[in-house]
């Protein structure tokens, strides 16, 4: 059953074409999720299927209730029924005290009460710590209809999505699959793509080297000499004229196969970049970080109690935990030198923070990250091109860039600085997915210390390897990757939940031996018996 349509759509800004649609359908059990860079019409597409927008031409229309999740709301006056909004952890009942992340859970669990057919959702795992981005996870998984929804998060798009949804240049293409296997579609396309483009200058070279060659041999064709008789003159001019007549018609012919040749653009390649250890100061110690004993609090609220962590020299460590843990205020901690908190000697410390504060607007890109880089303008504007800035980018005043652009220059200034230590508040957060894709492998790629907090499951599993994870106004340290940590994680509580089973076991067993031993007239003792038998068997097999 369809669900939704579009049909020749075509959106423009002024005389420029933002969006072109030609025929999109989305049926009940799709789950597509819509990826693109920012900027690139994700949500101009979304505003035109909902009606929000009318598009200059085409037709959109929904077939059933739907939902929509919207990434801006400008009444925080939501009323949602106290059972959803419990399970998303959000009062309903205060929506105007809330922050950004526990308003985004009311929007989703509003979207979810309405029992629609159809849910659209733009960003909704912007704001959402790990626990809110799960909680959207498994109802999204569970919810028997159709769903498409904006995300940068990978983790999110692998688990929800059975589609995706690419907006490049204006126009959307449709791949099934989840987010991984479309990566490698478009990966197997650049490849195709990369060897038709060979192809093509290869067949276009020998041509045109045809054609010269012609075209050489006609200039070559001598005049008549002198000496020759008239008779002769007249034959040698004949033969000669007929020659290049014909050499002549061959070039046009090869040209014209030339003109007829289908172009095929090259496609874009990022530029291999690793940054050079030897450019950074080295550290000869094995800790670089550490504290013994932290604490922190705000008024009466205790953030750290007597809090230990310890951060490994050339390691990279994620800081994970739920919104209001701490993981902003241990950063920040650590960047201002609390007293209680180690530093290596030569230690120095890049931050990226939030707010962007080291960047100069007035001062261009390029201009911005050369005044501390101690990489030539080379390495800089490579670095540039593999975070996905244009080459007209560089020339551009910080101010003029996007929020998304302003966080990867901030990140270019601190990687090409003289540091020896990074630390990152969410360093993916604005950034469209294949920019999260680009910092990723520039982070990967960085052989100093790199101290992290996020909530990007898929950048914490590629990058980590080792997490600080803040729980209950404690620092657990882990030497490991995520996947280990929750491994380890699952089973300690799984190893809790057979403790807890086999207690209460042991605890009827006990009451069925004081009944077996002392038997009273409404006992009986063969049920008594054999129910203990049971339980013998399940404590053999929760012990193994």
């Amino acid at each position: 059953m369809i669900v939704a349509e579009m049909n020749g759509i075509k959106k423009y800004y002024n005389d420029r074409l933002i969006i072109k649609i030609d025929d999109f359908k989305i049926y009940k059990n799709d789950k597509i999720g819509i990826v693109g860079m920012n900027g690139s019409g994700k949500t101009t597409f979304l505003n035109i299927l909902t009606g929000k927008i009318l598009p200059d031409e085409g037709l959109s229309r929904i077939y059933v209730t739907y939902s929509y999740i919207e990434q801006l709301e400008s009444d925080k006056s939501i009323d949602v029924e106290g059972y959803i909004a419990s399970k998303f952890r959000v009062n309903s009942l205060n929506s105007k005290g809330l922050s950004g992340g526990e308003f985004t859970r009311l929007k989703i669990a509003k979207a979810l009460e309405k029992n629609s057919e159809f849910i659209i959702g733009d960003e909704p795992t912007s704001n959402l710590d790990k626990e809110g981005i799960e909680l959207l996870q498994e109802e999204l998984m569970a919810f028997d209809g159709a769903i498409l929804i904006v995300s940068h998060d990978r983790e999110f798009l692998d688990a929800v999505c059975n589609g995706i949804l690419e907006i490049e240049n204006g126009e959307a293409k449709l791949y099934k699959g989840n987010y991984s296997k479309y990566r490698q579609i478009k990966e197997n396309e650049i490849k195709q793509a990369e060897i038709e483009y060979q192809k093509y200058i290869a067949e276009k070279k020998r041509l045109e080297e045809a054609a010269v060659k012609k075209k050489n041999q006609a200039k070559a064709i001598r005049k008549t000499p002198k000496r020759m008789g008239n008779s002769e003159a007249r034959l040698h001019k004949t033969g000669s004229q007929i020659a290049k007549a014909k050499l002549e018609r061959q070039v046009k012919a090869i040209e014209t196969r030339i003109s007829k040749l289908e172009v095929k653009e090259k496609p874009r390649k990022l530029p291999e970049v690793n940054v050079d250890i030897q450019k950074i100061t080295p550290l000869y110690c094995k800790i670089v970080l550490s504290s013994e004993g932290l604490d922190k609090k705000y008024g009466n609220k205790i953030i750290f109690k007597g809090a230990q962590f310890k951060v490994f020299n050339n390691s990279k460590t994620a800081i994970i935990g739920p919104n209001g843990s701490g993981k902003t205020t241990l950063i920040k901690l650590i960047v201002n030198g609390h007293p209680s908190i180690y530093r290596a000697i030569g230690a120095k410390i890049g931050y990226f923070s939030q707010d962007i504060s080291i960047l100069d607007e007035s001062k261009t890109l390029l201009e911005n990250i050369l005044e501390s880089s101690i990489y030539d303008e080379t390495f800089v504007r490579t670095l540039l091109a593999r975070l996905l800035f244009k080459r007209e980018d560089v020339a551009k005043n910080i101010f003029y860039l996007s929020g998304g652009e302003k966080v990867k220059a901030a990140l270019a200034k601190i990687i090409t600085s003289d540091f020896n230590i990074l630390v990152l508040d969410e360093p993916t957060n604005f950034l469209d997915i294949y920019s999260m894709e680009a910092v990723e492998e520039a982070l990967m790629e960085y052989r100093g210390t790199v101290l992290f907090a996020s909530h990007d499951r898929r950048l914490v599993d590629n990058i980590a390897d080792h997490i600080i994870s803040i729980e209950n106004q404690k620092i657990v340290c882990f030497q490991g990757t995520y996947q280990e940590f929750r491994k380890k994680k699952d089973i300690s509580l799984k190893s809790n939940e057979i403790s807890m089973d086999e207690m209460i076991l042991k605890h009827r067993m006990a009451e069925i031996l004081g009944k077996l031993s002392m038997p009273s007239q409404n006992d009986d003792i063969v049920a008594l018996d054999k129910e203990y038998n049971e339980i013998l068997d399940k404590l053999r097999r929760l012990r193994n």
